[in-house]
């Protein structure tokens, strides 16, 4: 999926054009000089054939490889809303699933990038991708607080008194620690919209299953004031972090 055309582009300053068609995931050095000086490289419409030529990532519009267009990821940091299907792992090294990491196009499995977090194989929703390590530590930080809702589908009917029960905290099996729901509403019998502001292992499973029920299936409508509202399964878009 190709970026939001809400999508604002970074702050300007200028790198070699050398390293920026390498920060593309566009080969090795020696594969993106031959690249520039054969002529197969253009950005905006216009031939780029200097490897040591200064640009300004923030100007780059379009970007083609012997005319065929690639998504321009922005640089230096970038930031990706995924809408994470099932049966797919958040792993560069995936053991069951393919990985989330295969949804992108080839160019930027070559570039350095990590999922915030993670979500089990089975389950589905927004989940964040990025290259910036502050970022990620930022929003996964427990003192930060940021509130995340899940959609949970429970195997057994259930009343008002679970989302006291979770909201009033709950002793997870095998923990010494009492985690606690920031907000949780049935929407029907089955249906549990419940917010969390950690991010313990497995942490919406384990509270469920420490109240007698049992998650069937489990999806993250909202990481703090992103959704995936207007993504497919499978789809994503660039963001920008607030």
């Amino acid at each position: 999926m190709m970026p939001s055309e809400n999508f604002i582009p970074p702050q300007h300053y200028s790198m070699q054009l050398l390293k920026y068609i390498q920060s593309q995931g566009l080969g090795s050095r020696k594969q993106c000089s031959r690249l520039i000086e054969n002529g197969y490289i253009a950005i905006n419409g216009q031939t780029a054939d200097n490897p040591k030529s200064e640009i300004d990532p923030a100007t780059v519009l379009t970007l083609t490889v012997d005319d065929e267009p690639i998504t321009v990821v922005p640089m230096p940091y970038f930031y990706i809303l995924l809408n994470k299907p099932a049966d797919y792992e958040t792993s560069h090294k995936p053991q069951h699933y393919p990985s989330i990491f295969s949804l992108f196009p080839d160019h930027m499995r070559q570039i350095d990038m990590q999922a915030v977090g993670r979500l089990d194989a089975d389950t589905t929703g927004v989940i964040l991708i990025t290259n910036d390590g502050q970022f990620n530590h930022r929003v996964t930080s427990p003192k930060h607080k940021i509130p995340k809702l899940y959609r949970v589908t429970l195997k057994h009917p259930a009343d008002d008194s679970l989302c006291h029960i979770l909201k009033n905290g709950v002793l997870l099996h095998d923990d010494e620690e009492t985690v606690y729901a920031a907000e949780a509403v049935l929407e029907n019998p089955i249906t549990l919209l419940m917010t969390i502001t950690e991010g313990k292992y497995h942490q919406v499973k384990r509270m469920i299953a420490a109240v007698g029920n049992r998650v069937e299936q489990l999806h993250r409508e909202r990481f703090d004031t992103w959704d995936t509202h207007g993504l497919k399964p499978g789809e994503w878009t660039f963001i920008q972090p607030a």
